[in-house]
């Protein structure tokens, strides 16, 4: 069965109406560049290549104190009371002959006519009865080792990270079910390459941040989180899972001739990565008022009276005008910022 959208969106209405309540929408790109404010705050440029979206108060440093509905004049994102920052590590092609391109993303299901960048859930908890306390301004946090370059299943800082190669197969339905990787699909994906991530869904209550941006949040006990289980005790506040897919089009990839000679898979992230096991994302909170609150509250899914929302056509018109001259596009020798792959 050839995957295709209307494959995609009749799967989504059975995991949404099997599941838990989420919030799905499409963040736009808003720029792709080397910059890092959790990183590598205040460094220009920052070691590896991101794609961010969000509200375009992005930069290279980020205050905690920063209200970031306030300094951001729009967001990429659907809801615009959304003007948090979401950002990943970027994904090339790495050819036979040593030369690399920039792997473009493509629109997920249903969100026809975004330009790249990622969508972007909130989940409640899948009791379908359990509160969430939403994230509050100054809150930022990560998931994912960019280090790892194996499978560290066991490192509680890398649960609920994923890749899904969509295939001749169809759908496969949600992450998680059975067809996931958690390193990069080691055969041509013909309908192209979805990077899963999942937030923790614990909070200790007290700390908006942590000097690793991690340890202030974790996974319940008998999971990543999509499962229901509880908080434990040392982070019992039970916060919206966040989850970020990215729809990475590697179509354009699939001729193995092309591939190295020894057969490896030829995509690697912008971090020197290889095999996928680096993959991370980072967040920083930026929703106006209480806006997310109300939004978990009721129950938003696809769509959400209670907040605003924009067009596709304007969502993609709040971009932010790159800080360097490097340029990204096109075959090149070595990855931005000339980072060894390994």
């Amino acid at each position: 069965m050839q995957w295709n959208v209307v494959t995609a969106l009749a799967l989504l209405a059975h995991y949404v109406s099997a599941g838990p309540a989420f919030m799905r929408f499409a963040c736009n790109q808003l720029l792709v560049e080397r910059s890092d404010p959790l990183g590598s705050p205040g460094i220009s440029p920052s070691p590896h290549l991101h794609q961010i979206v969000g509200g375009n108060a992005f930069d290279i440093s980020m205050d905690p104190k920063w209200d970031l509905s306030a300094k951001s004049t729009c967001t990429s994102c659907t809801f615009t009371e959304d003007t948090s920052n979401y950002w990943t590590a970027v994904m090339y092609f790495r050819s036979r002959n040593g030369t690399m391109k920039r792997v473009p993303q493509m629109a997920n299901a249903g969100l026809n006519g975004q330009n790249g960048g990622m969508t972007i859930y909130y989940i409640a908890p899948y009791d379908g009865k359990t509160n969430v306390t939403a994230f509050r301004p100054g809150f930022r946090m990560i998931v994912g080792k960019p280090g790892a370059r194996s499978d560290v299943a066991k490192d509680r800082g890398v649960l609920g990270l994923s890749f899904r190669c969509f295939d001749n197969d169809g759908y496969g339905g949600a992450p998680g079910t059975g067809k996931d990787t958690r390193h990069f699909p080691k055969k041509t994906c013909s309908q192209g390459i979805r990077a899963n991530i999942y937030f923790p869904t614990c909070w200790d209550g007290k700390n908006l941040d942590s000097p690793d941006h991690q340890s202030h949040v974790a996974y319940p006990a008998d999971g990543n989180g999509n499962r229901g289980g509880a908080c434990p005790a040392s982070h019992p506040v039970r916060i919206p899972q966040l989850f970020m897919e990215t729809m990475w089009d590697t179509r354009q990839f699939n001729n193995k001739a092309e591939w190295p000679a020894d057969g490896s898979q030829p995509f690697v992230f912008t971090t020197g990565d290889p095999t996928g096991y680096g993959q991370h994302a980072d967040y920083v909170f930026g929703w106006k008022g209480d806006a997310l609150q109300r939004a978990m509250n009721a129950g938003c899914g696809v769509s959400c009276p209670t907040l605003k929302t924009q067009s596709m056509a304007q969502a993609n018109a709040c971009q932010q005008k790159k800080r360097l001259t490097e340029s990204y596009e096109g075959w090149v020798p070595a990855l931005p910022g000339n980072n060894p792959i390994r």
